[in-house]
């Protein structure tokens, strides 16, 4: 049996910079959220000082939430992951939050030993504010993709 991944590696950081691009001044997402960097969740507290960053900053910003996320997915695996699908589904908590992950089939599927079941999964998390986003739809694809490995 396999260690279980601490941290997310290079290829699960380049599908999640690659999908959440790289914005500098703040702007706000699908679902109107204000948003900066690498799909930093600007926080109420941030308001005043998020407006303009640093290309550094959005990594920073990146990597506080890559941890927080990080160990949230963590917690919820109850069986050994890859590190493919570690990043997968990091990937997938990062956009999605882990209350989504957590509340999931995929997840379900997954701790259950399904992983094909589980990667399937993938797709049907493809809307914001209830519509079908290609964006999205890619992601997921991506995600699956990686997820298989």
């Amino acid at each position: 049996m396999h260690k279980q991944p601490e941290r997310t590696g290079d290829k699960g950081i380049q599908l999640i910079c690659q999908f959440e691009g790289l914005k500098l001044e703040r702007y706000r997402d699908a679902v109107g959220l204000w948003t900066i960097g690498y799909g930093h969740l600007i926080l109420k507290e941030e308001m005043e000082k998020l407006t303009k960053i640093t290309t550094g900053e959005a990594k920073d910003l990146l990597r506080r939430d890559l941890k927080r996320t990080e160990d949230g997915v963590k917690k919820l695996l109850n069986q050994p992951a890859t590190q493919a699908q570690f990043d997968a589904l990091v990937s997938f908590a990062f956009n999605l939050g882990v209350g989504n992950l957590k509340k999931s089939t995929l997840l379900k599927k997954f701790n259950a030993g399904d992983v094909q079941a589980a990667a399937l999964q993938f797709k049907s998390w493809n809307k914001a504010g209830g519509k079908v986003l290609s964006g999205l739809t890619r992601r997921r694809e991506a995600e699956m993709k990686l997820f298989l490995g």
